[in-house]
Parts: C-alpha cells; structure tokens; sequence
C-alpha cells in the first residue's frame, strides 16, 4: 500500500503540494490525469524517492522512499517521460540491471519483447525514440517490482505499439501490485485505468473507481429525464452531451476526456458532489504545479 499523508511540497518559494492525502492500494492500475503543471510527475518522484517532501508521511509497502533503501528500490519501477539509455547493448543492459530485481523475470521480458516485435537489440542509445520507449516498458513491466510508474508511457508508440502495451499491461497487473500511470492520452487507456484520479487547480478534484462513477453519474445524449441535476454539458451533433448526477438506464458508456473536461470546468460541483473513492483517495489541497 502507499500512503501520502498531509504532504508538504514546493520548489524553492513557489508551493505545489500542500496537506496533500492519497492512498492507493494494491490490485489497482491508476490513472493520474491533470493539466500541464499539475504536479503529476512531481508526484511520481516523490513516491520514487527522486524528491523529498518538506513536510508529511509517504510510505510505500512501508518504507519510506527518500531514504532509498535497497530493499525499496527493488522493489520499485519508474518509466519516465523522457529518459536516456546508456551506450549497450540489450543483452547487457538486462545482465547489469536484472539482478537489482529479485522478482525479475526473463521468460516475461522475452515474452514483452516479442509482442512489441522487438529483439533484443544492439546499442540502446541508437535505437529509435519508439523502440527506446517499448525495451524500457518490456524491462520495467518484467521486474516484478510491486510498484510501477509509468509517466506518459504511450508517448513516442505508434498505434500498433499502443494496443501490444495496453495487451502487456493488463498481463502485467495483479493483486500484489500497484500501477500508477500518468497520462494526457487517455483514450489510449481509458479501457484498463481504473481508479481515476484527476488533479487540478489546488486539489485531487476526482477519485473514484469506474464502478463508484457509474453508480453515481450518467452520460446522456440528448433529452434529459425530468429532475435530471446537470454538472456538465456541451453540444455534440447538435444534441446536448450531459454529466448528470445519479444512475439513468441507458446512459452512454464512461468518456474520460469528457469527465475529465467537466470535472476541470466545474471542480467545485464535483469536490461537494463525489465521495471519496472505494480504493481509498481522498481529496485535500494541492497548490498548481
């Protein structure tokens, strides 16, 4: 489990994070959505020990990250947004760096490796910015690490690697693990992200689980039922699209981008309206990234 309790953050005199409180357990693939600035990757690091929080708890399976114990660090995965790979061949990079992973499999990296159609290639850092990106998810995804992050992890895939990654992913989650996975590109994951967790304007606006959102909120397109409590709406095909407060039988199936659209219109319909999610986030202040 992770635990953020009352989380102080900020670079130099400009705040970010401030009494932030999360909590996410294991079993779960989370989405992280926000705006450009928002602190998702500041959050990302600080959960990976990269940052330091100046005040507050953060616990991860129990340890704490800044610390940077051996044990924490092996049992821990970070894909970033941009990243560099060392001048070695594939072969190597595995033999330098899977021993670091106890839980470390090779069947599962060979297994990654081939549903992206990749072999193990020659020199890493001569790869392609794609092909980069798919040998480092093929690796992290394999360490059997419990907590994996993952910043922007379609960027630089194209629309066959999208689907191969999203196939490996849902291969890769288990009961033992966690999955945070901050992304823009949320169509590319709409299918497996669950819980939502959207982060904007000074506060965690959303955290639920698909089925808390569901048995709270409707999408519908066009004529509304009588009583309806609208929290969003825009025109699509000349109809109205609505957010609405409460269950409607035949309502349209979860869009994130539209919940994530009206959610960040009108967060303060959905700070009073939303519960706290059933996989335990709760929402406190966060100042803007």
């Amino acid at each position: 489990m992770i635990e953020i309790q009352d989380i102080t953050f900020q670079y130099q005199k400009k705040p970010l994070f401030k009494d932030l409180e999360m909590t996410l357990k294991p079993g779960n693939l989370y989405g992280l959505l926000g705006k450009n600035g928002a602190g998702k990757t500041t959050l990302l690091k600080l959960c990976c020990g990269l940052l330091y929080p100046q005040a507050g708890r953060l616990s991860v399976f129990g340890r704490t990250p800044h610390l940077r114990q051996p044990a924490f660090l092996s049992d821990l995965f970070l894909v970033p947004e941009e990243f560099l790979l060392p001048p070695v061949s594939g072969a190597l990079y595995r033999q330098m760096l899977a021993p670091l992973y106890p839980a470390f499999s090779a069947e599962r990296f060979e297994a990654h490796l081939r549903e992206f159609e990749l072999e193990l290639p020659g020199r890493l850092d001569r790869l392609s910015h794609g092909q980069k990106k798919k040998f480092l998810l093929a690796f992290g995804l394999a360490t059997g690490a419990r907590f994996l992050l993952l910043d922007e992890p379609t960027n630089g895939l194209d629309i066959p690697a999208k689907g191969q990654f999203r196939k490996i992913l849902a291969s890769e989650l288990d009961d033992s693990r966690i999955i945070l996975v901050s992304t823009h590109q949320v169509r590319d994951l709409e299918h497996l992200i669950d819980p939502i967790v959207i982060l904007d304007s000074g506060k965690i606006l959303f955290s639920q689980t698909l089925e808390d959102f569901s048995a709270h909120y409707s999408i519908l397109h066009g004529e509304l039922p009588d009583g309806a409590v609208v929290l969003y709406e825009e025109q699509v095909l000349g109809k109205s699209l609505s957010l609405v407060e409460s269950e409607v039988p035949g309502a349209l199936p979860l869009d994130l981008e539209f919940l994530f659209k009206a959610v960040t219109t009108h967060p303060d319909r959905f700070t009073t309206a939303a519960p706290v999610d059933a996989a335990g986030s709760t929402r406190k202040e966060v100042a803007h990234a």
